[in-house]
């Protein structure tokens, strides 16, 4: 071929191309794709997900595997409104099969029942502890069948403002050194050093034109570990003058209350779907909403006026300490500190414990990424779903504001690890269809005991319904 001819047909190629490219970024329907069938050859798999805000992410995963297979990845992003019987449909009826997805957790028994989600291969070992905390892996596990990849998570922690708490261990340790001081007097023996050499004076006694230095770890020993400590600094607290609250959180929201009763509350086990490990009614779940109920006698909380929203909002105008917050807080608070609408410093930990003799778990969702039982390419899928969550994480949050539960993720972030912490040590959804009303009705319980209910007999009601409904 000529070069004057060679050069034209280079051009159509090109253009092709970019038509491709432009398919992928305008939303265009699959059946316009196929107006290029030179492209259709390549092995193609149809990747469904419904949360827009991964929409860049995905599509640029989709063309960085495709470009390293010689493959056709295309992402469609749909309506989440009754998303799994979409999925269904379309495997069924469709011309294009949804060749893998991304569900949440508690999805996985009706999705692998149906013959939506398949058994894992992992041929690579990517679903093992190395990669992801046992919490991950019990998520995706149904019937000791691995048959979904894990990708982001959600759970609660405790968010506090460093900047009050800076301030108030620096009057602590300053007190401490007075105090120190005084007795070091009384007794002729000289000066203590509580606060170290930094802290003192020349002649090692601490004034007050001494600047403290607080470090990271005495801010750390001053955060309460149990509820009961909570309350003993509310007591002792010398709050700024726009302070209103030092623990505020969303009661009426059971993703916020659920740590009280993590511990000892037990649904379809660590997999959520074991329909004879349930127990609701006991001692020690009592005892635990009888500290939550207490807990109203001291922190009043309107449970049907206060939200998530709201509640973030109090924090970032500087009105609470404390509040149990779920990992997209992160972002809006990068965002209130860029803009200055948060003059402070913020610091996240473990949700304390609901007392110092009881044990609390935080609640958690896991959503992952499953091969589609009825697909015609399982194995390119799961290469995808492997690529997608093995190798994709590490700008994952972001670009999204997802928290990847790959344990490589985030190593650098403070905060993001202090809710994988929580997150290794929290409880997943259960995956048990019969239950799948368990969170709204315990919601209720919580809003019930809030208000001053019977633990004893709302719990015992609660138990005998969830077990009525699996039998």
């Amino acid at each position: 071929m000529s070069m004057k001819k060679r050069l034209p047909a280079v051009l159509a190629v090109l253009c092709m191309l970019a038509g491709v490219l432009y398919v992928g970024r305008s939303g265009m329907t699959i059946k316009e794709e196929d107006k290029y069938p030179i492209f259709n050859q390549k092995e193609t798999i149809y990747f469904w997900y419904s949360d827009e805000s991964l929409t860049d992410f995905i599509n640029s995963a989709a063309v960085s595997f495709g470009e390293s297979r010689d493959v056709r990845v295309i992402p469609v992003l749909t309506s989440d409104s009754e998303y799994l019987e979409a999925i269904n449909e379309a495997s069924l009826h469709g011309e294009h099969i949804p060749d893998a997805y991304i569900i949440s957790n508690d999805s996985l028994e009706k999705a692998y029942l149906a013959g939506l989600a398949s058994k894992v291969p992992d041929t690579d070992k990517l679903c093992t502890t190395e990669h992801f905390p046992q919490t991950a892996l019990s998520a995706v596990t149904y019937k000791d069948k691995l048959v979904a990849y894990p990708f982001y998570y959600q759970t609660s922690a405790f968010l506090y403002n460093k900047t009050y708490l800076e301030a108030w261990t620096a009057e602590q340790l300053a007190a401490q050194a007075q105090e120190g001081e005084e007795g070091a007097e009384d007794a002729d023996s000289g000066p203590v050093d509580d606060v170290g050499a930094d802290e003192a004076g020349e002649d090692g006694e601490y004034t007050e034109e001494t600047p403290l230095e607080v470090t990271p770890e005495q801010i750390a020993a001053g955060i309460p570990a149990n509820m009961d400590e909570v309350l003993a600094f509310a007591d002792n607290y010398d709050a700024p003058e726009n302070v209103e609250a030092v623990l505020k959180w969303a009661v009426s929201d059971i993703f916020y209350n659920y740590y009280f009763v993590g511990g000892y509350m037990v649904v379809g086990g660590e997999s959520g779907d074991d329909e004879n490990n349930i127990n609701i009614y006991n001692e020690e779940t009592k005892k635990c909403l009888e500290v939550y109920q207490n807990l109203n006698q001291f922190f009043y909380i309107e449970s049907d006026t206060v939200t998530p929203e709201s509640v973030i909002q109090d924090f970032v105008d500087g009105k609470l300490v404390f509040t149990v917050a779920t990992t997209d807080v992160l972002k809006k608070m990068e965002e209130a500190q860029a803009d200055g609408t948060f003059p402070y410093e913020y610091g996240v930990c473990m949700i304390p414990q609901p007392s110092a003799e009881l044990k609390g778990r935080s609640l958690s969702v896991t959503s992952c990424v499953a091969v589609n039982g009825y697909s015609e390419h399982k194995d390119l899928a799961n290469a995808f779903a492997a690529y997608l969550t093995g190798s994709c994480y590490e700008n994952l949050y972001e670009r999204t504001g997802k928290t990847s539960a790959n344990l490589a993720a985030n190593q650098d972030n403070e905060n993001l690890m202090a809710f994988m912490d929580e997150y290794k040590n929290s409880s997943s959804l259960p995956k048990m269809m019969e239950t799948s009303n368990f969170w709204i009705q315990l919601e209720i319980l919580f809003s019930r005991v809030w208000e001053g209910g019977d633990i004893d007999s709302l719990l015992l009601e609660l138990s005998n319904q969830i077990i009525a409904q699996i039998q």
